[in-house]
């Protein structure tokens, strides 16, 4: 089986909220043979469990994974390019009948296209084929110029993850002299997103955008309620967590 694809099988079934469920369940399976240990596995799930759905503790998360700033449009960029990634398409999406793009994807696109209307920088896309159908640039591309009126200079279609946005993103656009560059992630995966472009030979401005991405301010008693998309936003921070810690382990 392709790795890429295995790794987010693998994460799917270790991340919240399945891994904690599961953590609950073999604690459960072990009580009646080994009381302590599965007393103690089936509260540790539990507790992680609640953990990851409160507010106060996603944006936390999403803070150690991502770092992330919001881009200050007030001084200029000093930047030669927006680089947009892709995070997932719809296949034959039902309501418009064709491959679309994700939502990840289409809050990155229309944050992209806002960056390119403010500053007039060229536009590159970059995300192939994660299985099937339409490549993510393909459909970012066709997004920009259609609904947002938003010309796209480069299409980047053979990349099938981060390091690979970085890299041929990069084999792009330095042989045109652009080094320095806008790159439009999620607010989690801003350091990882920086980390490999930088290795790439590319100069970084991050730009994070949408999802557990969430102003500076005082806690409150909304922070400790459970939320559904808290249990989002703390999946996609431990993701990049876990890939944070692959890539300072894996080979250039």
């Amino acid at each position: 089986m392709d790795w890429i694809i295995l790794r987010k099988i693998i994460a799917g079934f270790v991340l919240p909220p399945a891994g904690p469920i599961l953590l609950v369940m073999l604690g459960l399976v072990l009580l009646g043979r080994y009381r302590r240990a599965g007393k103690t596995l089936a509260w540790l799930g539990a507790c992680t469990l609640l953990a990851s759905s409160l507010p106060v503790v996603s944006t936390w998360l999403v803070d150690v994974s991502g770092g992330a700033r919001a881009l200050d449009l007030s001084r200029p960029l000093d930047a030669q390019a927006i680089v947009i990634t892709g995070a997932g398409v719809r296949l034959q999406a039902p309501d418009y009948a064709a491959d679309t793009l994700a939502p990840l994807t289409l809050e990155r696109a229309r944050y992209g296209a806002y960056l390119a209307k403010k500053t007039g920088l060229p536009v590159l896309v970059t995300g192939g084929v994660m299985t099937r159908g339409m490549s993510e640039a393909a459909l970012m591309r066709n997004t920009l110029q259609q609904e947002y009126a938003v010309p796209v200079r480069w299409i980047e279609a053979a990349s099938r993850n981060t390091r690979q946005n970085a890299r041929f993103s990069a084999a792009a656009l330095l042989p045109q002299g652009i080094r320095r560059v806008v790159v439009v992630t999620h607010a989690f995966d801003v350091r990882r997103a920086r980390m490999e472009f930088e290795s790439a030979g590319l100069q970084v401005i991050s730009a994070p955008t949408g999802i557990g991405f969430n102003p500076r301010r005082r806690l409150s008693p909304r922070d400790f309620v459970p939320a559904p998309s808290a249990f989002l936003s703390s999946y996609y921070a431990c993701y990049e967590l876990a890939a944070l810690a692959a890539a300072q382990l894996s080979p250039p």
